[in-house]
């Protein structure tokens, strides 16, 4: 795998992946950026985010789920010397689809977190995780 970030100008920097996508980023003003792009810690969570989205859709998938949606939300709290870690991350998944199994949802997210999510493994080196699992019922939303 492979990535490059190039220096434009100011702060700004265009990220590109291996893959050949690309995505800029860039830095506050205050500390010399222009707010063009996405800062590069939240390209991390992101990246956390479509990470353990990944396993949880193909997990719920490979079971037989009839999964919808699945989206995560992330919040992170940052040491406040450097360097400024990520010490604290909570991640909020919201899993829609009909009739779906909450322990096999549950379980999902369990094996993402410890076994298959790369990003969480390698960031869980310096933040501590929580987790919430909110299950959408479109099955129940339609009879309602």
């Amino acid at each position: 795998m492979k990535a490059r970030a190039r220096w434009v100008e100011g702060m700004a920097f265009m990220g590109e992946s291996g893959s050949g996508h690309a995505v800029v980023m860039d830095g506050a003003p205050e500390y010399g950026g222009r707010n063009l792009g996405i800062r590069p810690m939240e390209m991390l969570l992101i990246g956390l985010a479509g990470c353990t989205g990944f396993d949880v859709v193909q997990i719920l998938k490979k079971g037989r789920e009839p999964i919808t949606g699945c989206e995560v939300e992330v919040e992170a709290q940052r040491a406040t010397e450097d360097p400024k870690v990520f010490t604290q991350i909570h991640l909020a998944y919201r899993i829609s689809g009909r009739g779906l199994s909450r322990a096999k949802a549950e379980r999902a997210v369990t094996l993402s977190k410890e076994k298959y999510c790369s990003a969480s493994i390698m960031l869980g080196a310096t933040a501590s995780f929580t987790y919430a699992i909110d299950i959408v019922d479109e099955l129940a939303e339609a009879v309602a």
